[in-house]
């Protein structure tokens, strides 16, 4: 499906309840590199996908001071493209994960260092606030029984201060989530989630019951859940689609406070996905999607 579909199809969305986006944003790891070991990618063509992703209406861009790789960093390249920053463009980061000497995200910064990683992601993207930032917990899988009061306190005390506008949660249970908001008000959730990895049901119900924003991570597949490529294909082909928009559609359509952030290094697959928000499914398409495959 190849249109002059723009981001602003997929509907938009008040986040914290102040700051409007589109619904399909961009995920910034993969301007840096692919996967976390590399190899580093050209900045010069992550500043020209992110520059077109402006231009088709993103206007939600979700990154970390974590993704980078030697001189490769997602933060250096959304400033050198983008800043001075357009008025709606909202970027949202996150804080928690800090680097192994191997480079690789292999532990978890302790309270009291998370305002260093707030500060380094406002000097690094040239900005005086951040517009959303995420306490990450936990590995590829959601921790269960670990407690996030500690952390989560850190950053509202930052959010008091005045160094972001949002906080939001990544990797949490409903457990986690819960006691994050008994903190401090949580204006969005990142959590994995796609169409064949929707397990998270009680969690997206929640935020959709108080308005809040879930955003899931590894929307087009990832880690150890899959997406079923084959039943993808089938849905697309009648759409004249490809699977990914498959994806991204089923994902927009699945709630209100939805946000997709697929993300690229590659301008012809920036357009693929921004294309999916003009795709509409049919009752009949997110049935054999979902049937059997939750």
């Amino acid at each position: 499906m190849t249109t002059n579909t723009t981001a602003a199809a997929s509907g938009d969305f008040s986040l914290g309840g102040d700051l409007r986006v589109n619904r399909l944003g961009f995920g910034a790891m993969r301007i840096a590199f692919g996967p976390f070991d590399g190899p580093p990618r050209d900045p010069a063509t992550g500043v020209a996908v992110l520059r077109r992703a402006i231009e088709l209406g993103v206007n939600y861009v979700d990154t970390a001071a974590f993704y980078e790789l030697g001189e490769a960093s997602a933060n250096r390249v959304i400033r050198e493209a983008l800043y001075p920053y357009e008025e709606n463009l909202v970027i949202a980061t996150k804080v928690g994960p800090l680097r192994g000497p191997d480079g690789l995200p292999s532990g978890h910064a302790a309270p009291d260092r998370l305002r260093g990683l707030v500060e380094e992601n406002l000097d690094v993207l040239g900005l005086d606030r951040l517009d959303l930032v995420y306490l990450r917990i936990g590995d590829l899988t959601a921790p269960a029984g670990e407690s996030l009061a500690e952390r989560f306190t850190a950053l509202a005390a930052l959010r008091e201060e005045g160094l972001i506008r949002h906080l939001g949660v990544s990797n949490v249970n409903a457990a986690q989530f819960a006691e994050a908001r008994s903190i401090a008000p949580v204006a969005a959730v990142q959590n994995h989630f796609h169409v064949h990895h929707a397990g998270d049901a009680d969690v997206l119900r929640q935020c959709v019951e108080l308005g809040i924003a879930y955003v899931p991570y590894f929307p087009l597949g990832g880690g150890d859940r899959p997406v079923d490529r084959e039943r993808l294909e089938k849905v697309a082909a009648r759409h004249g689609a490809t699977s990914t928009q498959v994806a991204l559609a089923w994902l927009l359509a699945t709630a209100p406070v939805m946000l997709a952030i697929p993300g690229t290094g590659d301008p012809e697959h920036l357009e693929e996905n921004v294309a999916a928000a003009g795709l509409t499914l049919t009752g009949e398409d997110v049935a054999e999607l979902t049937g059997g495959g939750r």
